[in-house]
Order: structure tokens, then C-alpha cells, then sequence
């Protein structure tokens, strides 16, 4: 696991050039990610040509946390865990934390420490993070934004004085680090990991990591399931490997599912594109490939939705940023509206909601949506409010999770809400969850796993 003692130490510039370069080498490896973020998969997957997948101990079970890791990675040669902010910030304390999350694993932890602004004084800070836990094991600590040898080697002296390895020091750089939209990274710019491995080769002793953290070092070696190699199939099963990961899916595409007994497969359309709709946990599609034919599509295009479509799905993303096009492709919103009046499910979230809806404002107007729902959205500057974190969503007297972050907002009054739905806290949350018919949908991107 990469993690670091705060947001904003470098942790995702070394774990994208860390996959780069092992791939670059390579190895087979299987990205994942902690917590709920959708953005920093899409760089694990760009790099390592397979889906990277989210681990995330307040929206599933302890269990179903260890069974998705063994699923993805059971062909891989090195997993590469992101964590999420601080190595211990969880929902409640450090509950979910990217240590609750390599505990539940058992993996190593390499810590990325920025380095500015310190020299000797970050020893007690390391010496924190190595004995605040037995359970946690650090298996090294990678300084970021290094001013020079002499910095360096301030850094390297109070590693050892607690007794861990320093695997690197990392150059300050400044273009290498992407830009930042809303929340987490901006996508719809390309981070340059192939510059970024470079400088992780040049800098991070990286074959030392993977001896240090249970690897082999190069070359590319037996399998390696967390941190036991496998060294052939039968060992695989033995030890409960599961299914090969799913390549990662190029839109627009149909899997192929299995046939069902005396039919045809259901079609299941899910809209997917750059960025309105590319907030996408894998284990969804994977779940939903088990239910029928799974066809991919982008509402920006004026396609019209199959008549014997069983399901549609609208996962978020950023639609208020594409409104032209969006409203542009009418025969693509007539063709929803059309099916939702016919009572066609629908299960819609956060961006794909707000597509639902009547409308959504901007500071340059307002721009005509689906109309499934009789509501308008505001994406207006004046009205930004940042709604943020983990939700517990009662319906019908069963609970499901997930998360939720946006600016934009209703235009009041609120719809009202079919469920109650709370916070990591068990505090009481006002965010509608709107059941029309055949239609789910809210600000809230549940995990079904």
C-alpha cells in the first residue's frame, strides 16, 4: 500500500509512477484503490491496462473487501494499493482508513512523506507512524519534494534514527502533479506517467520495495496473491483464487454474456463516456454483466436507447460541464423519457440524476434535459455548496451505502424523499432519495457489492 501521514504528500504521483514502471518492467499489476474515488482508478487503469478497483471498508464488508482484492489480483505479479488521505483518517476515528484497509489484508505499508519545509524534526512524525500500531507494518518511507543531496540526506539520517528504510527521495518537481477539479484529480487532462516512472526509477530504490514488501524483485517472477507467491494453478486454487480480472472495456461495447435457460439475455445499458458519465466502480459492471448483456452507450451521441432494453443505469460524473452537447442529443433524451414512461427501470446517480431532471442552470442559462424528473438542477457559481461523504440510505427497511459528493443542488423546494438517509455519524442527512415509478435515483452513488 502506498499511503502518507496527509492529503497533498505525493501519494498518488508515486503510486501511478510506481504502477508505470512495473508495468514499463513487466510485471502484471493489479492497481486498486482505497475508499470511494472514481478519478485516480481511471490513471491506475490508463497504466496498467487493467481495472482498477475500489476497497472500501464503510460501503462493504470486511469480507467482500478481502474477496474482491483475491478476485482482481489472482493473475497479477504486484498489487499496488493507493490509500486515501491520511493513513489513519477512517470515517470514525481510524475505522476504514487505509490501515484498517491493510490490516484487513495483510499487506505493508510504504509511507510518502513530504519532505519541504523539514529535516530532522519529521524523526518524531516517523517514529509515530512506525509504533502508533503493531498491526501496521511500514516497510519504508518515500520522501517528496526534495530540495537537494544535502536535504536528502537530512531525510535519510532520520529515517534510520527510528529504524526505517528510506526506498527514495523524490525531486520537488512542478508539472508533474495534475491539476485538481472540485474533488480529487482532474481527468480531462492526461498526467504524464511515463515522465513520472522516470524519475521514479532514478530516484526510489524500487527493487528493494518489492523485495521489502513481500515481492521478488526482477525479473517478473511466479504470481504473487497479496503477498504469497503462487507458483502454479493448483496453487491458485488451493488457495481460493478467484476469476481472472475483467480487461478493461473500451466503450462502446457489448460483453458477452452467459445465455439463460430458455431465452434471450436481458439488455442492460449503462451510459459511459470521457466524463458526464465515467463515475464507474468495476465491481458494478461486473455485477451487472452477471445479469445479462451489458451495452455500453454515450448519451452525448444522438443515439436512440434498444427497445428491449431490461435496465438502464446512469452512473455520475460531470454533465454540467457538456450541457451543450447533452442537449443537443434529443433523440437520446426522448428515447429515455420515453422508456421511463413506460415503466422501464432505471437506476440513476448524482450526474446521472440530474440528467433525469427537467433542466440544468448554469451561469450560462438553462439547458433542457431528459424531463423524466420534474426538477431543475443549479450548477450556477453563486449557488456551489459542497455536499460530501459516506451515506447510510434506509428504503423499505433495509440499508444500503455509499457516497456522495457535488456541488451543484436542487432548485428548491427539495423533492421529497423516499428513504432516510444519514451520514457515517448516524446523523440524519437532507438528501432526497426520489422513487418515480420505475425510477431510483439521488445525489448518493451506492455500492451494490
Amino acid at each position: 500500500m502506498i499511503a502518507a501521514p496527509m492529503s497533498g504528500a505525493g501519494k498518488t504521483t508515486v503510486a501511478i509512477g510506481l504502477m508505470a514502471l512495473l508495468t514499463r518492467k513487466g510485471y502484471r499489476v493489479q492497481p486498486f484503490k482505497c475508499g470511494p474515488d472514481y478519478i485516480d482508478t481511471k490513471f491506475h487503469e490508463a497504466v496498467c491496462h487493467r481495472p482498477s478497483v475500489n476497497l472500501d471498508l464503510f460501503m462493504a464488508s470486511r469480507e467482500h473487501v478481502r474477496d474482491i482484492y483475491g478476485r482482481y489480483s489472482a493473475d497479477a505479479d504486484v498489487c499496488v494499493v493507493e490509500g486515501m488521505m491520511g493513513l489513519y483518517d477512517g470515517y470514525r476515528l481510524s475505522e476504514g482508513s487505509p490501515a484498517d484497509i491493510a490490516q484487513t489484508l495483510g499487506i505493508p505499508v510504504v509511507l510518502v512523506v513530504d519532505g519541504s519545509h523539514t529535516g530532522f524534526s519529521i524523526a518524531p512524525l516517523l517514529y509515530g507512524f512506525k509504533n502508533f500500531s503493531d498491526k501496521i507494518r511500514i516497510a519504508g518511507v518515500i520522501y517528496n519534494k526534495v530540495a537537494s543531496e544535502r536535504h536528502a540526506t537530512m531525510l535519510y539520517e532520520a529515517a534510520k534514527e527510528v529504524g526505517l528504510e528510506c526506498l527514495g527521495c523524490l525531486p520537488r518537481q512542478k508539472d508533474v502533479a495534475n491539476g485538481e477539479r472540485y474533488l480529487g484529480l482532474d481527468f480531462s487532462r492526461k498526467i504524464d506517467a511515463e515522465r513520472v516512472a522516470d524519475i521514479i526509477e532514478e530516484n526510489v530504490e524500487w527493487e528493494r520495495l518489492l523485495e521489502g514488501t513481500g515481492g521478488v524483485g526482477v525479473p517478473p517472477a511466479p504470481r504473487l496473491q497479496g503477498n504469497i507467491t503462487i507458483a502454479d494453478e493448483k496453487n491458485a486454487m488451493r488457495t481460493g483464487a478467484g476469476r481472472t480480472p475483467t480487461p478493461p472495456a473500451t466503450p462502446p461495447a457489448t460483453s458477452p454474456a452467459q445465455p439463460e435457460a430458455g431465452g434471450k439475455q436481458k439488455r442492460i445499458m449503462i451510459a459511459r463516456n470521457s466524463e458526464s458519465f465515467s463515475f464507474l466502480y468495476q465491481e458494478h459492471i461486473d455485477i451487472l454483466k452477471s445479469k445479462g448483456e451489458v451495452e455500453f452507450f454515450d448519451p452525448e451521441k444522438d443515439v436512440e436507447l434498444p427497445s428491449d432494453t431490461a435496465m438502464l443505469y446512469l452512473p455520475g460524473g460531470y454533465p454540467e460541464k457538456h450541457l451543450a452537447a447533452l442537449q443537443k442529443a434529443e433523440r437520446c433524451r426522448r428515447s429515455i423519457r420515453e422508456y421511463a414512461e413506460r415503466g422501464g427501470k432505471i437506476m440513476a446517480e448524482c450526474g446521472g440524476m440530474m440528467y433525469l431532471c427537467r433542466s440544468i442552470i448554469d451561469d450560462d442559462g438553462e439547458a433542457e434535459m431528459c424531463g423524466v424528473l420534474p426538477y431543475s438542477i443549479t450548477a450556477r457559481k453563486a449557488d456551489r455548496k459542497l455536499s460530501l461523504g459516506y451515506r447510510r440510505v434506509v428504503i423499505d427497511g433495509k440499508e444500503y451505502r455509499g457516497h456522495e459528493f457535488h456541488y451543484t443542488q436542487f432548485l428548491p423546494p427539495l423533492p421529497p424523499s423516499a428513504a432516510t438517509v444519514y451520514d457515517a455519524r448516524n446523523n440524519e442527512v437532507a438528501s432526497p432519495v426520489i422513487r418515480q415509478g420505475n425510477v431510483l435515483a439521488s445525489y448518493t452513488h451506492l455500492y451494490w457489492g
